[in-house]
C-alpha cells in the first residue's frame, strides 16, 4: 500500500488500490479519492519456457524507422489445428510467394541481433549496427560479398563508435564462420562507402587498451585489488612511447599484475582469455619492463616487488 492525502481525513493515509475497479480508496474512512484509473504496467507477464504458441499478448513489437513498413506488416502463422489448416496453410504459401522489400534486410537484423546476444552487447550497439548495415544495403553495392562477413563488420564498427570495442578475434568467434581477414575487408569496404556517401571520413573512435582491461581481468577471474592495479598501470603506459598494440599492452599488464600477485597466471592462460599470442605478450612485456616503476602503482607493489619480476 501507498500514502496519499485524504480530504476526509485531513492528513496522508494508507490507501488500497482497486486494480478491477481503477479505484484509490482510502483505507481509513474508504473515500475513492480515483477511480477509473488507467493501469500502465505491462497486460501480461510472458516467460520464455511456457509461451509456446500461446502467448497471450495481444500488442505487437515495437515500430522499426529502418524498414518500409517500420516492422509492422501482418505476418500468417502456421496453423496448429485441423480446423482452418487448409485456409490457413494457403494463406501463409501466399504470403511466402509475395515479394517483401524488407526480407534481407529483417534476416540481417536477426543475424546481428544473434551476435550481439552472443556476445552480450547492449542494444545501442546492436541498433547502431542495423543501421550501418542500412546504409551500406541502400548502396546496392554489396552484391558478391560475404554476408557474414558484412554483419559482423557492422557490429565492429559499431561497437568501435559506442566506445564498447571488442577485438576482431571476439567478432570472428561469432560470424558463423567468417575469417578475420575477411572481416577486416568488409570493414575497409563498409568505411569507404560510408564515407563515399557522407563525403567525409567515418568516425570510429580511438581504441584504449584501458577498454579491454576489465573484461580480461574478469575472464581470468582476477580479484578487484588486481583488477584496479591493472587499470592503473595501463592509463600510465599511454605516458610511454610503446608501440604496440592496445590489446597487447594490456595483456602485458596483466601478466605483470598476475606476477605480482600471490595468484600468478600463467601466460598460457592470458593468452586464452586476452585472445593475444604469447610470444607477442613476451614482446609486450619486453617493451614495458623498462618503464615498470612508473607504471606499477605505488600501493599494490614495492621496489622490491619489481626486481623479482623475471627479466625478458
Amino acid at each position: 500500500m501507498a500514502d496519499a492525502f485524504c480530504s476526509d481525513c485531513k492528513r496522508h493515509t494508507e490507501v488500497v488500490f482497486d486494480h478491477s475497479a481503477g479505484d484509490t480508496v482510502c483505507s481509513e474512512c474508504g473515500l475513492v479519492l480515483e477511480s477509473h484509473s488507467i493501469d500502465e504496467t505491462s497486460e501480461w507477464r510472458t516467460f520464455a519456457n511456457e509461451s509456446g504458441d500461446n502467448d497471450p499478448v495481444r500488442v505487437g513489437g515495437p515500430t522499426n524507422p529502418l524498414l518500409a513498413d517500420g516492422g509492422l506488416s501482418t505476418v500468417i502463422a502456421k496453423p496448429n489445428g485441423a480446423s482452418g489448416e487448409f485456409l490457413s496453410s494457403s494463406l501463409g504459401r501466399w504470403q511466402n510467394r509475395g515479394s517483401n522489400p524488407d526480407r534481407g534486410l529483417i534476416l540481417a537484423f536477426k543475424t546481428i541481433a544473434t551476435m550481439s546476444d552472443r556476445l552480450g552487447l547492449v542494444a545501442t550497439i546492436k541498433d547502431r549496427a542495423n543501421e550501418i548495415y542500412k546504409k551500406v544495403e541502400d548502396q546496392k553495392s554489396s552484391r558478391g560479398r560475404n554476408q557474414d562477413a558484412l554483419l559482423a563488420a557492422c557490429l565492429y564498427i559499431a561497437c568501435r563508435q559506442e566506445d564498447k570495442p571488442r577485438t576482431v578475434k571476439e567478432i570472428c568467434s561469432v560470424a558463423n564462420g567468417a575469417t578475420k581477414k575477411e572481416i577486416g575487408r568488409a570493414k575497409e569496404y563498409i568505411v569507404k562507402q560510408l564515407g563515399l556517401e557522407t563525403g567525409q571520413s567515418v568516425e570510429m573512435g580511438t581504441i584504449h587498451a584501458g577498454d579491454f582491461m576489465r573484461r580480461f581481468c574478469s575472464n581470468l577471474g582476477m580479484n578487484n585489488q588486481a583488477v584496479k592495479a591493472a587499470q592503473e598501470a595501463v592509463q600510465k603506459s599511454e605516458e610511454f612511447d610503446i608501440r604496440r598494440s592496445p590489446i597487447s599492452i594490456a595483456a602485458a599488464v596483466i601478466y605483470i599484475i598476475t606476477q605480482l600477485s600471490d595468484d600468478k597466471k600463467p601466460l598460457r592462460d592470458i593468452s586464452v582469455a586476452t585472445g593475444v599470442a604469447e610470444g607477442t605478450i613476451r614482446n609486450s612485456y619486453k617493451d614495458l619492463y623498462p618503464h615498470v616503476s612508473k607504471i606499477i602503482p605505488n600501493w599494490y607493489a614495492k621496489e622490491e616487488d619489481l626486481k623479482n619480476l623475471c627479466s625478458p
